[in-house]
């Protein structure tokens, strides 16, 4: 059945031991432990490493496993978000190689699922970018199927700051794009972590591609957004667009819920559900944060 979990991101500040106390104690089955290269952050909620996948000594691995198994947490996949296909070669090889270290990583931790973005060169078409997915990806899924790993890829444009104008800097955003990268990629180890949010503030329907792509949903995240009708009809949908939108906890924004699980429900998903926290009313915090999990925790108990 499904079980409830939440993505490590949202507790940059805390090492994985307290965010898997926080998890056992707060009743979530699963954590998506965060996983970037240790460093500086690029942007929001990037930059959170909870496990340091190019560290990973024996003794380590035993010991995040006996910690797991102690507080009865599980991990639902490893997640890194960067762009693999940067306009810049250089950022984008280092991307890749992360990503490589990440999939050897979860083998290593026999965790099955390494979450992340298709990536894009922002100022090319979708048409120019698919010609380079098919390029840069095929080999990568080879390397994830190779080691026994899924790669779910989230559907956001990543299309929020100035810096990513004018399309984003993630090409896997609608069902038109995923069906064509699946043609690509045919392997069953390439799918979604399916994020319904993303396609509610693009107007697009967030229920019907659960039926379609319903053998591809290797991860969900949980997370709402509120439109905002009257700065919609003053902006228009080509403005950017944090103008007319905002990520919000479940059930404080225009998801039906309901609606949602049951399709989950209608195609026999199994795996994990995580919470991902974007809300800035939640931000400002580590009890503001806390506080969002809880609330996320005690609206979806009624769904899960």
């Amino acid at each position: 059945m499904m079980q409830l979990g939440f993505v490590s991101a949202i507790l940059p500040d805390q090492d994985f031991e307290t965010v898997i106390d926080f998890a056992a104690e707060h009743d979530y089955a699963f954590v998506e432990v965060m996983c970037w290269p240790k460093g500086k952050a690029e942007r929001r909620y990037a930059g959170v490493t909870h496990i340091d996948v190019a560290d990973l000594s024996e003794d380590r691995i035993a010991h995040l496993h006996s910690y797991l198994q102690e507080r009865k947490v599980g991990i639902s996949g490893l997640g890194y978000y960067p762009n693999p296909m940067d306009a810049d070669a250089e950022k984008a090889q280092v991307y890749l190689d992360h990503l490589k270290t990440l999939i050897q990583g979860a083998k290593r931790l026999g965790i099955g699922t390494v979450n992340t973005f298709i990536g894009r060169e922002q100022h090319k078409s979708v048409e120019e970018n698919l010609d380079k997915f098919a390029e840069v990806w095929p080999p990568i899924i080879q390397y994830a199927e190779d080691h026994g790993i899924r790669i779910g890829i989230e559907n956001c444009p990543m299309y929020f700051t100035l810096d990513e104008w004018p399309e984003g800097k993630n090409l896997a955003y609608s069902p038109a794009i995923w069906r064509q990268m699946f043609e690509i990629v045919p392997s069953p180890n390439f799918g979604l972590n399916y994020d319904p949010s993303h396609l509610l503030w693009m107007q697009m329907d967030y229920i019907k591609p659960i039926y379609e792509f319903a053998d591809r949903l290797v991860h969900v995240h949980v997370k709402d957004a509120k439109v905002y009708p009257d700065k919609l009809n003053e902006v228009g949908i080509l403005a950017h667009p944090l103008q007319f939108h905002s990520p919000k906890l479940p059930g404080l924004g225009d998801i039906d819920w309901g609606a949602f699980f049951s399709a989950l429900h209608d195609v026999r998903y199994k795996g994990p559900v995580c919470v991902e926290v974007e809300d800035k009313a939640f931000e400002g915090s580590l009890e503001g944060r806390q506080q969002a999990l809880v609330q996320s925790r005690n609206y979806l108990k009624q769904f899960i």
